[in-house]
């Protein structure tokens, strides 16, 4: 088999997987196209941007990180977005030449983004985030956390995970799951450990605050958030935009918390493929 061939079977793969440090990367599409890496939220996989990968990889070189606490890597402690974002940033200098084409996360994993355009200026030309908080709401997180300390066994049960999936076939079809995707749910959210949860509330929830070096970011942001969001979502949201006026804010009308990213593809890509190819 001579090398050009060798590398057409490779790329033909198209899904590698990599470990760096202490977290998993899941690959899509060949190597030399641009990066664009998605970043899953609190308590689902990398799996949540599976979809939109396999649609991107035509064009980019997509990256989906599994957090620690989560999924496959489920047995590892989750510390903070903080410690998220430096992990993934040593990817990239590691695997991208430093920099990235693209980088986006739903809820937690959005936050994580805004972390990484904080911690390096020129980390990426565009970023996606969708329903994410940067101004802390400690109430809040003790609410959260006092529910899923009491509650989380029962809430994320395979059984319970079952009913949720089915409920949503029957009340919500434009929402459900494929069977691909079902899978995984019903895999690695029972598995989900309540201190990582708990962890989560405490650190996303309850005590991340923007950095001013957000200002210093040269990318261009488009930030999603549901019209039935949260109002510290959409607080959030409008803060971002202030700190870092290269942003274009999009309400997402009829949806709630981070539905394009994790429930309708279709629309998510619809909404963000020209956002990447915009080159003003």
């Amino acid at each position: 088999m001579d090398i050009e061939l060798s590398r057409q079977v490779l790329y033909s793969l198209y899904e590698t997987f990599w470990r760096v440090s202490n977290m998993k990367f899941h690959e899509f599409g060949d190597k030399n196209l641009p990066p664009v890496l998605l970043i899953h939220g609190g308590g689902s996989s990398w799996w949540n941007y599976l979809r939109q990968a396999r649609i991107l990889s035509h064009k980019y070189h997509v990256i989906l990180p599994t957090l620690n606490g989560h999924g496959e890597e489920y047995q590892k402690d989750y510390i903070s977005t903080e410690d998220s974002a430096q992990e993934i940033l040593n990817y990239v200098r590691q695997n991208c030449g430093g920099k990235l084409f693209a980088v986006g996360g739903v809820s937690l994993g959005g936050q994580i983004a805004m972390e990484l355009l904080s911690l390096d200026s020129d980390i990426a030309e565009k970023a996606i985030i969708d329903g994410s908080l940067c101004i802390p709401q400690p109430r809040l997180a003790k609410i959260s956390i006092f529910l899923v300390s009491l509650f989380g066994k029962l809430m994320f049960s395979k059984f319970s995970c079952k009913l949720q999936l089915s409920m949503m076939d029957k009340l919500y079809p434009k929402l459900a799951y494929p069977e691909e995707i079902k899978a995984y749910y019903l895999e690695d959210l029972p598995r989900t450990s309540i201190k990582t949860l708990v962890t989560i509330y405490k650190t996303y929830m309850g005590r991340y605050k923007m950095k001013d070096t957000i200002s210093a970011s040269k990318a261009q942001v488009l930030y999603i958030y549901g019209e039935k969001e949260l109002n510290c979502v959409k607080a959030s949201a409008k803060l971002f935009q202030q700190l870092h006026p290269n942003t274009i804010l999009y309400e997402a009308k009829g949806y709630n918390h981070g539905y394009l990213s994790a429930y309708i593809p279709q629309e998510w890509i619809k909404l963000v493929v020209p956002f990447l190819e915009n080159n003003d």
